[in-house]
């Protein structure tokens, strides 16, 4: 019953981003074409490729037409057409995507276990100088922004001692594969991911660290001592396992966070994901690709919260059954 409730509010949220999506542009006066591309775009648009848009969005007949030509063209995975790149935004999206959800999903996996890992360990070591030490250098860490750390890695490993590549994803022209490709892009990947992780670690390692030290304090741990468990059983399976609740939910609602970062490291690194996509969509006021790149990441979050919720009730028992 909680995930078909939790399903059913997603689709709700889902269905009115889509119609906000939709309405906006068509109630700014004027030309709806111009409103949704932009006063740039009507530069290098030919009238064949107006009129060609024209039908696409059907601007020319009802509003209760337009919004089912909307809705289907996004069923086919048509999100519009970009007039910077020439090419339909759905296919200059898919170019970007997978190098940011590598970099985003890397980041993200890493920091959590990282963080989770040092957080028992702090937690449970509470008022030590580990748990000092660990406290101590991750708010310093966490102290600065992502893109400065990234800046500095970049002088230091790239500049200075030029172990890793300045810029990009991958060597371009260099035409490798297997191991070779595996190796150039973890190369040009090490630094941008340091610096996504790096700044994250702490926020998992706080909450970790926070739930910990209240769960040692509950009944079923002086109960699980009583019965002789041993310290490692009790500090991962009893008290750690307990502590992953607040980390996942932080978790799915920093993806957002996370997506925001990953601009700014992307264009300190130039590397080509959809944060690049997206600023250079802003230098050129795509507004089609803008729209269409919100909208995708839209989507991603709202699916990312969905299996959160999933996840925490399997976690979790209690939460289901408070419903």
């Amino acid at each position: 019953m909680k995930n078909q409730t939790s399903i059913i509010n997603y689709l709700i949220a889902l269905v009115l981003i889509l119609s906000l999506n939709f309405i906006l542009p068509r109630l700014m006066p004027g030309d709806p074409l111009l409103a949704i591309y932009g006063d740039e775009a009507f530069i290098a648009m030919t009238p064949e490729l107006k009129a060609e848009l024209v039908s696409r969005f059907a601007l020319d007949q009802s509003t209760s037409q337009q919004f089912w030509v909307y809705i289907s063209s996004l069923v086919r995975g048509d999100l519009g057409y970009s007039y910077y790149y020439n090419a339909p935004v759905m296919a200059v999206i898919l170019g970007s995507l997978p190098w940011t959800v590598l970099l985003v999903g890397l980041a993200i996996i890493i920091s959590t276990l990282v963080g989770v890992a040092l957080g028992i360990e702090s937690g449970y070591r509470r008022g030590r100088p580990l748990d000092r030490a660990l406290l101590g250098s991750l708010m310093f860490a966490s102290g600065f922004p992502d893109f400065f750390v990234g800046i500095l890695l970049l002088l230091f490993f790239g500049v200075v001692l030029g172990l890793v590549p300045l810029a990009g994803a991958v060597t371009p022209y260099a035409g490798y594969g297997g191991l070779t490709f595996l190796t150039d892009l973890l190369r040009h990947l090490a630094l941008p991911l340091t610096a996504l992780a790096m700044v994250r670690i702490a926020d998992p390692f706080l909450l970790t660290r926070n739930a910990m030290v209240i769960s040692l304090g509950e009944p079923f741990i002086f109960t699980a001592r009583a019965k002789g468990c041993p310290d490692k059983v009790i500090r991962y399976r009893h008290v750690g396992k307990n502590s992953l609740l607040p980390v996942i939910t932080a978790t799915g609602m920093q993806l957002p966070h996370m997506v925001t970062r990953a601009l700014f490291i992307e264009i300190v690194f130039s590397y080509p994901g959809v944060g690049s996509l997206l600023y250079n969509a802003l230098l050129t006021r795509d507004y089609p690709l803008l729209q269409g790149i919100l909208l995708v990441l839209t989507v991603t979050v709202l699916l990312v919260n969905l299996l959160v919720d999933i996840v925490y009730t399997r976690l979790d028992p209690r939460i289901a059954y408070a419903y």
